[in-house]
């Protein structure tokens, strides 16, 4: 399996979801949790417990696509693309992310399964924290 892919439903206009994915000052707060900055197509996101990455924009289609590039939790094996995909559906947004290349990185089966399995989960409780920061945030 090379890619991860989920979705969830949110209850808010495609624009303000937007915003809340692509703005470091929103993504601080559901993706990471302890800020986040942007500075060109760079956004330098941290952790308290995982210290810091740097995600790379390659693709910005306001309010419907934003991808970006981000090495894998081992430092000199390659990165992976996440992509999230945006689309009105109703009032609410239907929010798709895809995280693909693993089977690209530098390193044996074993530890790309590792990281992907890691990643599985951190986007399904990343996912859960957008959804919750969606309904309480201002835009």
């Amino acid at each position: 399996m090379n890619s991860i892919e989920r979705e969830i439903i949110i209850d808010a206009p495609v624009e303000r979801v937007w915003d809340i994915v692509t703005r470091p000052e929103h993504m601080g707060v559901w993706f990471g949790d302890a800020g986040a900055s942007r500075a060109g197509d760079t956004i330098t996101m941290a952790w308290k417990e995982h210290g810091e990455a740097e995600l790379r924009i390659v693709r910005e289609e306001p309010p419907h696509v934003f991808a970006y590039r981000w090495d894998a939790n081992d430092p000199g094996i390659g990165d992976t693309l996440v992509e999230f995909t945006l689309t009105a559906e109703g009032d609410g947004t239907r929010v798709k992310v895809t995280e693909s290349g693993w089977g690209e990185l530098r390193t044996g089966a074993d530890r790309q399964a590792e990281l992907r399995d890691g990643n599985t989960r951190g986007w399904a409780a990343e996912l859960g924290d957008l959804e919750r920061y969606a309904q309480t945030v201002t835009v």
